[in-house]
């Protein structure tokens, strides 16, 4: 379910119906409210959105995610409505993005910030993010021993230990992790966590990073940004809508500073294809 307000902050929530132009976009408590006014000023927006956890239910493992039927119609309306300005913003590495939404391609922010594409059909570039150093790697990498069913994923730019298959070794991964860092306490690694998941990056990047990036270019300049993440690694981007007017929306939790949010992804992807109805439904 989406979260919903009562008929007595019905006005204090949705704007008027005369919007002008270059007001701000609403500061709306529920994303239900929010859909009618925001369809009517797509052109104005960015549309920018996480993957895991916000618009693909989790799995046991990386790989077994998968794309529900008719979601990557609704993501390629809503690009188009938007003119190009519409976004994945992940963790997963920009190759990994497209073997999940193969044949389809979209702009993305990807590895945390590392690499970014501006369009479907532009190079991908890496976005001031060296990579990991290789005998640093080695050491975290031999953490995923620790216990079966805990999985390593290499990202390039990071190194993520999948628990959810070994969730009794939540403690002894970030005490291994911990002594690693101890030991080497210059080394320029962050540590995220996130949902069953350890993942150590180089520090100086993060999809905030990438996201301010990615909207100094067109067709994401100058307009309004709307993010909507679950995860810990997400609230770097929630922070900094406001800086471009934008608004953000949270899945599975109500995180600080967020405009309103989602129980589960189910609900992300309804209320995206209402999106696109409505602003079909304004233009008639």
């Amino acid at each position: 379910m989406i979260e919903d307000v009562g008929d007595e902050d019905l006005a204090g929530t949705l704007m008027q119906e005369d919007v002008e132009e270059n007001a701000p976009l609403p500061q709306i408590a529920s994303p239900k409210l929010a859909v009618s006014d925001l369809a009517r000023r797509l052109g104005e927006c960015a549309v920018l959105l996480d993957i895991d956890g916000t618009l693909l239910d989790l799995a046991p493992t990386p790989r077994e995610v998968w794309v529900p039927p008719g979601l990557a119609k609704t993501l390629g309306q809503l690009r188009e409505k938007t003119s190009g300005a519409l976004a994945l913003v992940s963790g997963r590495s920009l190759n990994d993005i497209d073997l999940i939404f193969a044949p389809e391609q979209f702009p993305a922010v990807g590895g945390h910030g590392a690499e970014m594409r501006i369009s479907a059909d532009s190079e991908a570039v890496a976005v001031h993010a060296p990579p990991m150093d290789k005998e640093l790697k080695r050491r975290l990498a031999a953490i995923a021993k620790l216990s079966p069913g805990i999985l390593l994923e290499d990202k390039g730019y990071s190194l993520a230990l999948h628990y959810r298959l070994a969730p009794h070794a939540e403690k002894a991964i970030y005490e291994a992790v911990s002594l690693i860092r101890a030991d080497l306490p210059n080394a320029p690694i962050e540590v995220l966590p996130g949902k069953c998941v350890c993942e150590i990056k180089h520090s100086g990047f993060t999809k905030a990073t990438g996201v301010r990036e990615l909207m100094t270019h067109e067709p994401f300049r100058g307009r309004r940004p709307i993010f909507l993440g679950d995860d810990v690694t997400d609230e770097s981007v929630f922070a900094i809508m406001p800086d471009f007017g934008g608004l953000a929306f949270s899945v599975g939790r109500r995180a600080q500073g967020v405009a309103g949010h989602f129980d589960e992804p189910r609900d992300v992807r309804a209320w995206l294809a209402r999106l696109v109805d409505d602003e079909a439904a304004a233009r008639r």
